[in-house]
């Protein structure tokens, strides 16, 4: 992915505390260091400064018994750790419903703001419908919402998701799922391209070379056509 210079990786999942997170968070720290180091070491060329994006799964909330002020201030410190690199943070509770998480994320993003971070929070559990990324919106739930393009069913909800957040400040990430088709994965890439979101997930696949090929190819291949259709 840095080779490539991919501009937003590598969406790492940390969906288990003991194993991948750490007791007290330590393991995904470590990463991050790896990561930022890795990116120096590896990056194509000086300019390439890629945004990372962890997902956690709601673990921050186990490992912190849900205080809203422990996680602000490690995911505080995790951006410290980062930098120079944006850091994006999907997940970091699950409340178990939706005004809940709704609360819960507008609080963690103030904590967070009130730090002096720039570490960005993305809303994804309890975010599915259109209806939902809307009251996240509203409520500023986060910095950013991830737009689950099968969860919305048509399209057009899609491409309403991202302009609704553009319009009001929210960050839009055009996600999705790693189970997927590759029609789908093209057919949003075109979505993604004549909205703009922030970010667009590579899909589909767990790896990332055939997700990263299919969207970064039809990209590509909408830039070639439109100049001659």
């Amino acid at each position: 992915m840095i080779m490539k210079a991919v501009e937003v990786l590598p969406h790492a999942l940390f969906n288990h505390v003991e194993g991948k997170v750490g007791l007290k968070g330590e393991k995904i720290e470590a990463y991050i260091e790896w990561l930022r180091n890795r990116i120096e070491t590896l990056k194509p060329f000086e300019s390439y400064k890629p945004a990372i994006h962890i997902d956690v799964y709601g673990t921050l909330g186990i490992v912190f018994d849900n205080d809203f002020e422990k996680i602000a201030s490690y995911v505080a410190n995790l951006g410290k750790i980062a930098a120079p690199y944006e850091l994006r943070v999907e997940g970091p509770v699950d409340m178990g419903e939706k005004d809940a998480q709704i609360q819960a994320l507008k609080t963690i993003r103030e904590l967070v703001e009130s730090k002096g971070s720039d570490v960005q929070i993305v809303a994804d559990e309890w975010c599915n419908t259109l209806e939902d990324i809307k009251d996240f919106t509203e409520h500023k739930a986060g910095h950013m919402a991830q737009i689950k393009t099968p969860d919305l069913g048509g399209i057009n909800n899609s491409i309403e998701a991202v302009i609704y957040c553009k319009e009001r400040g929210m960050g839009a990430y055009l996600g999705g799922t790693c189970n997927e088709t590759n029609r789908s994965a093209e057919v949003c890439a075109h979505v993604a391209m004549a909205t703009s979101p922030v970010q667009y997930l590579g899909k589909p696949g767990m790896g990332v070379d055939e997700g990263y090929m299919i969207v970064f190819n039809e990209m590509n291949r909408i830039l070639a056509l439109k100049d001659v259709l």
